[in-house]
């Protein structure tokens, strides 16, 4: 039995239980093809149930397993085996949004798999060592066979996708690296209708704000280290297992304000001296964001924050990662030098509108009738592709 049927579309994403980068991803790929159904390893169906209303979405087994929209990480071995069983028998047309092991996912022969990789699994590839040091002492025994394992594996399933698509040169150079495989470059989607600078632009207060996953490799404690030193008012949003420990270390004049909703966290960018962003990133929409509101970014000069932040003009880039590194940093940060008007301006780059565009254009590229045995069952939607402005 197939899931899918003529002309049917398959959008596969690693896991929906928050909106962040990646979710935000795939919704805009959402209403390029409006008819799609998605398949996902695990879902919190109340979060996304008003993100994705006219789409059917697909789970896996671990669905099913104890406290999965929370606890998948912990799942890891499984997931190989748990890509590999979502149904995608009778879909012409795959576009996985992965960072995972989607790239796995079993489709038809002759069926056109296209990739958008937010970069090459990070548990067992770029940010390894960061994890491994992080864990505690059984994850330590058992991670080094599992990840050599995972990439052994998740080498062999890149190879059999059709098309690769990167959110940054810098993943593109991961994936080359990584898979031997080519990658076409698109920028992810940066809200910037909703992510402006406030009306009063100089109403600005005394803090620096951190937005991120509270994870290893994103680095906050390495914020929190230099803050900590230099008593200045450091405001945290987002939550992660990293929490309880960084708040631990903190001095007061850190707060911890855990998930916010959109509107907080738009007036926090408008309103923060600079966001600071201690670690190196695929991307980094964050960053996009808070220069939409005119926000300068002081960030770790790697990956894609030297793609996103003009050194000395949109904000800092610092070279090294060491907390004296970033206090260099805000040494050099003096906010009279930051036009808010030229910061915004230069996120105007990564407009949702502009990916929308770029991504329909290329798709309609590899699906070129007669040249693509795909080509001739998939329905594309024009009108969903023409609605999309070109900038």
């Amino acid at each position: 039995m197939t899931s899918g049927g003529p002309g049917k579309t398959a959008l596969v994403h690693h896991w929906l239980v928050t909106m962040r980068g990646g979710e935000r991803v795939l919704e805009a790929i959402a209403e390029l093809f409006p008819f799609a159904d998605i398949f996902t390893l695990v879902c919190d169906r109340e979060r996304m149930a008003p993100v994705f209303p006219e789409h059917r979405i697909h789970t896996s087994f671990l669905q099913h397993l104890p406290r999965a929209t929370r606890w998948y990480p912990r799942y890891l071995p499984l997931f190989p085996l748990a890509s590999e069983r979502l149904d995608l028998r009778g879909y012409p047309l795959v576009i996985t949004s992965d960072a995972a092991t989607l790239k796995g996912v079993r489709i038809d022969p002759g069926a056109i798999h296209i990739c958008y990789c937010h970069t090459p699994m990070r548990y067992v590839w770029s940010a390894y060592d960061t994890y491994y040091r992080a864990s505690g002492p059984l994850t330590r025994l058992l991670l080094p066979p599992i990840a050599a394992w995972l990439r052994r594996w998740d080498y062999r399933a890149a190879q059999h996708v059709t098309h690769f698509v990167a959110n940054s040169r810098t993943v593109a150079e991961r994936i080359r690296r990584t898979y031997r495989r080519e990658s076409t470059v698109i920028y992810p989607p940066v809200d910037t209708d909703y992510f402006q600078p406030a009306e009063h632009t100089s109403e600005r207060e005394d803090y620096f704000l951190v937005v991120s996953q509270l994870v290893p490799y994103k680095r906050i404690d390495l914020a929190v280290e230099t803050f900590n030193r230099n008593g200045r008012p450091l405001v945290v949003i987002g939550e992660g297992p990293e929490r309880p420990k960084l708040e631990r270390r903190a001095r007061p004049n850190i707060r911890f304000l855990g998930a916010q909703p959109r509107a907080a966290l738009r007036q926090a960018m408008q309103r923060a001296r600079a966001l600071v962003f201690p670690g190196e990133e695929d991307f980094g929409i964050a960053m996009a964001e808070a220069q939409a509101c005119g926000t300068p970014v002081i960030a770790f000069g790697c990956g894609g924050a030297t793609e996103i932040v003009a050194d000395g003009v949109t904000g800092i880039l610092f070279d090294e990662q060491p907390p004296g590194s970033l206090a260099q940093g805000l040494e050099r940060f003096a906010p009279h030098r930051f036009d808010p008007a030229v910061i915004c301006a230069s996120a105007r780059r990564f407009a949702r509108e502009r990916f929308q565009q770029e991504f329909a254009e290329f798709v309609e590229r590899v699906l070129v009738p007669g040249q693509c045995p795909a080509a001739e069952s998939v329905e594309v939607h024009p009108e969903v592709f023409a609605a999309s402005p070109r900038v």
